[in-house]
């Protein structure tokens, strides 16, 4: 019984060390993701240096990341991709951040200011309190969606909608790009989201909304 008893407090330490260290670097992962909604504020007053500090950024965590795969570790480039890895990339290169940049560079470089901005914000806020918010207090788990949850999705609608109307100041504008964009994100893209969501959610404002409505 007492050997029981024993068994049952590791297995229950392991399992709280093992969702410490997930939340942890969820935090980490997401707070880079965060920071993505920063880049239509910069793009407002520092188009031409942001986009090239972007580029910047992408070329080198693309040479970082294909050495690091090939067993040669670049200081500090290297040690955040391993913390903010998930299970699914371990062995492998991890593609988020590479779709991150390039989801965030063709949509400021091929959209107008208000529909970029709709895109990036959606990227950075919406895509990432998703994810924070089902991994910190998910609880509902949605049917054959990969382990997403409601409380995720609701985050996500709620990050976009608020992001898109203080953009466009029109409420049914804001409500169907949250409607989109909270559709696509429950889609199962791994990390081609972070592509995907900037670019159609700028081309739906820019070529759907404003044009027709």
């Amino acid at each position: 019984m007492a050997l029981c008893e024993y068994q049952k407090s590791t297995l229950r330490g392991v399992y709280i060390r093992r969702r410490t260290n997930d939340i942890l670097k969820e935090l980490f992962r997401k707070s880079i993701h965060l920071c993505t909604a920063l880049v239509p504020f910069m793009l407002k007053y520092l188009y031409l240096p942001t986009l090239i500090a972007l580029g910047f950024v992408l070329v080198v965590y693309i040479v970082a990341e294909s050495l690091r795969y090939h067993g040669i570790n670049v200081p500090l480039i290297s040690s955040i991709t391993k913390a903010a890895a998930r299970k699914r990339d371990e062995n492998k290169f991890v593609l988020g951040p590479v779709c991150l940049a390039i989801g965030v560079l063709i949509t400021a470089i091929f959209f107008k200011e208000d529909s970029a901005a709709i895109g990036i914000f959606a990227l950075g806020l919406g895509d990432g309190l998703a994810s924070l918010v089902g991994k910190l207090i998910g609880k509902s788990v949605l049917y054959k969606m990969q382990g997403k949850t409601a409380e995720g999705s609701m985050a996500c609608f709620i990050a976009i909608y608020i992001s898109s109307f203080l953009v466009t100041g029109n409420v049914a504008f804001a409500l169907m790009i949250a409607s989109l964009g909270t559709f696509i994100e429950l889609m199962p893209l791994k990390d081609y989201d972070n592509l995907i969501i900037p670019v159609i959610l700028a081309s739906f404002h820019e070529f759907i909304l404003v044009p027709f409505f």
